[in-house]
Order: C-alpha cells, then sequence, then structure tokens
C-alpha cells in the first residue's frame, strides 16, 4: 500500500490572502493609469500649438513675410498659407489669429478626454498666459 503524505501546495487562505494584495495594487494602479493616460491628449493639443508656433516662426523668418498668413489646421490635413504646412494630432483643430505683433494660437482638443483638473490647473489668462479654457488650449506669440 503506498502512502500519499504529499502536503505540497498552497492554502485556501494564502491564495485568498495573494488575490487579496492584487486587487488592492489594481484598485490604486488602473485610476492613476487612466489619469496620465488622458493627459496624454493635453499633451497632444499642447503639442500641436507649438508645432503651429514653431511653423510660424520659420513663416516669419523669411524678410518677405510680414503680415499673419490666413490658416485653419484642421484633422491632419495641411494648411498652407505661404511656406507654412502643419498637420495636427488626431482630429485636433487650430486656428491662429491676431496680428502679426501678437499672435493668439488656439488648438482644440477633439478627444474631449483632457481632465478637468489638468484644465482648471492650467487656465489661461486672456493675453498674458498660455492655459486652457475649456477644451480649447491657447497659446500667445508677443514680438520681441
Amino acid at each position: 500500500m503506498i502512502k500519499l503524505n504529499n502536503k505540497k501546495g498552497f492554502t485556501l487562505i494564502e491564495l485568498m490572502i495573494v488575490i487579496a494584495i492584487i486587487g488592492i495594487l489594481a484598485a490604486i494602479a488602473i485610476p492613476n493609469f487612466i489619469e496620465y493616460r488622458n493627459k496624454g491628449f493635453c499633451s497632444r493639443a499642447e503639442s500641436d500649438a507649438n508645432s503651429i508656433a514653431a511653423a510660424l516662426a520659420d513663416y516669419f523668418a523669411i524678410p518677405s513675410h510680414t503680415m499673419l498668413p490666413a490658416f485653419v489646421a484642421t484633422n491632419n490635413s495641411a494648411a498652407v498659407a505661404g511656406s507654412l504646412n502643419v498637420a495636427l494630432s488626431g482630429a485636433n483643430t487650430g486656428t491662429v489669429g491676431g496680428t502679426a505683433q501678437a499672435i493668439v494660437i488656439t488648438v482644440t482638443d477633439a478627444s474631449g478626454r483632457c481632465p478637468d483638473k489638468y484644465r482648471n490647473a492650467m487656465a489661461y489668462i486672456a493675453n498674458q498666459k498660455d492655459g486652457w479654457n475649456g477644451l480649447i488650449h491657447t497659446k500667445y506669440m508677443t514680438a520681441n
């Protein structure tokens, strides 16, 4: 007769404790991951505004370009005004307004997923500070 005294393995309590620990870690990590991912949508709109600003800087580097070009950029389309060519992320849209001495660039976050906490912390101040007004990121450029 063969005796089976093999007591290797985990008890039910040990398995329940491990599952509880994994559940607690997941409860902490998942909301943070979602928040970080959503902040990426804010970064996309801010990056688009910076791309437009860089394209405008290149445009005004040409001495004959002294007037603000007519410009509207939409979903991954090329906006061409003189030598200006900008493509935006996703379905974001952007506009340029103002004068050559005080340019106002706005980019709308088309995804609508930029968190309210982030947008409120980075609220814009008219003609003074880059920031968010609802789903619109505004960037100001002034001539020095």
